[in-house]
């Protein structure tokens, strides 16, 4: 079905770029084949229409002209719809060099590669690659998560998903009903920002705790997106980034590298356990519960509480 559709949006383009004149829908009909196919005026009509905003929506300008007779046209002239020259110093072309090299392990690699071969062949300045030789530095964002590619393609067409998500504090996955903003990479975890239908409000959804296939859904999204999402901002938050206050714990002797990067103070107890002070900040109860046994919260008694109780809703799942 995908490739049916594809295939009769580009014989549409091709005819509305490569006609002189307006092309009336009888002779569009006339001329593709798909449509010739249509059961009947109405299943034309709607494919048409459907067809001519889809190509539109792809950057198409195409013109609606009304003749002598009030018959209505449609054409796409080439001037309307051609590039302008596109010209790049050495120190831009290094810059998408660069930007194609960090997408190398994901996806959209071949497209990345594709694009950067087209520059190259109309002209753009060969860059001095200093990633390619003298560098030990290879630049790469990560992406293995098998929802990455549908959640990407569903935040460009402003497509409804749903998909299953456990949380932190949970072993069971629960479905959930997103209408999906962005995606960002924040300290080599991608999330998607967005806004939970269930919840009515915003959420960001940590990509590697989907399970599952990404499905989409049909209908507009019933929330307004904003103009800038703070995925980073809004993680950061919920990861304690933000804290004003330290926490104490205790933690085994050889585990947790991640706290032991956030300590502020280490002092070992030698008795297989050291004595962390760490920032403290909303979300820090569901990021400990991650270590499982080798954590264990000293004070304050609010945080201990909250691990305890989300310890207690793992064991009941």
């Amino acid at each position: 079905m995908a490739i049916a559709k594809a295939e009769r949006l580009m014989n549409l383009a091709l005819c509305l770029l490569g006609t002189r004149r307006p092309l009336s829908k009888r002779e569009l009909r006339g001329s593709i084949e798909a449509y010739l196919e249509a059961g009947s005026d109405d299943s034309f009509n709607r494919m048409f229409e459907r067809d001519k905003d889809d190509l539109r929506e792809l950057g198409l300008v195409i013109e609606t002209v009304e003749n002598l007779d009030g018959d209505t046209g449609y054409l796409a002239r080439r001037d309307s719809n051609r590039l302008p020259p596109i010209t790049l110093d050495a120190e831009e072309a290094a810059a998408l060099g660069l930007a194609a090299k960090v997408w190398q392990q994901a996806r959209l690699a071949g497209a990345a590669s594709g694009a950067l071969q087209k520059l190259r062949a109309a002209g753009m300045p060969e860059a001095e690659d200093a990633y390619e030789v003298h560098s030990a530095l290879e630049p790469r964002i990560p992406v293995h998560e098998a929802a990455f590619e549908p959640l990407m393609l569903a935040c460009r067409d402003r497509r409804p998903v749903t998909f299953d998500y456990r949380k932190a504090n949970s072993a069971r996955a629960e479905q959930r009903q997103v209408e999906p903003w962005t995606l960002e990479c924040w300290r080599g975890h991608w999330y998607l920002a967005g806004w939970d239908r269930e919840r009515g409000a915003e959420r960001v959804f940590r990509l590697s705790r989907i399970t599952g296939r990404v499905r989409s859904r049909a209908g507009a999204f019933s929330a307004e997106v904003p103009d800038v999402v703070t995925v980073r901002e809004t993680v950061e938050s919920w990861a304690g980034e933000t804290a004003t206050r330290t926490a104490r714990i205790r933690l085994r002797a050889g585990a947790g590298y991640p706290l032991r990067s956030r300590a502020i103070a280490v002092r070992e107890r030698g008795d297989g356990w050291d004595e962390l002070e760490i920032p403290y900040g909303h979300g820090l109860d569901a990021w400990l519960v991650e270590f499982g046994p080798d954590v264990v919260v000293e004070e304050p008694a609010d945080l201990r509480a909250d691990v305890v109780d989300r310890l207690r809703a793992v064991a009941k799942d």
